[in-house]
């Protein structure tokens, strides 16, 4: 029998979400991502007409699209797609050109004057070569996100999907977002 492919995302229960940030803090400090940049945020908006307004935090960051637009425009191959899914940056191969950030409809990518390279969210890829999670999910005192392999049927990603109402952002765009947000 063919082993199955792993396809890791994140589905998004932004309700849960306190605003609390915890979820930027865990990355800068696993990743060493200096106080000037940040791979993941929240945006804040606010929905509905008074007197019910509700203030409504979205935890963002690169969506590790299945068709990435990023990695397509990379003259170096620096901007590649891992087999699993997880879409990441060789910074030994990065030339700063910075395309990947202007071909990223989701503005997950940045410019590091002080290193010469462009970095984003990798989903603490080395966090999950060791069988962990990411640090944002990990630290998350609301649990918003949850992070799996969505072609495993058992995993609590493949059944949020299955059993929940879904959306993702700027589908339009044609690059197939792995990041599900629950309605």
């Amino acid at each position: 029998m063919a082993e199955r492919k792993k396809r890791y995302a994140l589905v998004i229960d932004s309700r849960k979400c306190i605003a609390c940030r915890a979820c930027a803090v865990a990355c800068r400090a696993e990743n060493q991502v200096p106080l000037a940049y940040t791979r993941n945020w929240l945006n804040q908006e606010l929905r509905g007409e008074l007197p019910r307004l509700l203030a409504v935090s979205e935890p963002e960051q690169c969506h590790h699209c299945a068709q990435p637009a990023c990695v397509r425009v990379c003259p170096t191959g620096a901007s590649y797609q891992r087999a699993d899914g997880i879409v990441t940056i060789n910074d030994k191969e990065c030339v700063g050109c910075r395309y990947c950030m202007i071909a990223c409809p989701f503005d997950a990518r940045f410019f590091r004057e002080d290193r010469g390279v462009v970095e984003k969210c990798d989903l603490c890829k080395a966090r999950v070569e060791r069988g962990e999670i990411p640090a944002c999910v990990e630290t998350c005192p609301s649990k918003v996100r949850v992070f799996g392999d969505i072609n495993d049927r058992d995993s609590k990603v493949a059944q949020l999907l299955a059993t929940r109402q879904y959306r993702v952002k700027k589908s339009e765009a044609g690059t197939a977002p792995q990041i599900y947000y629950l309605v």
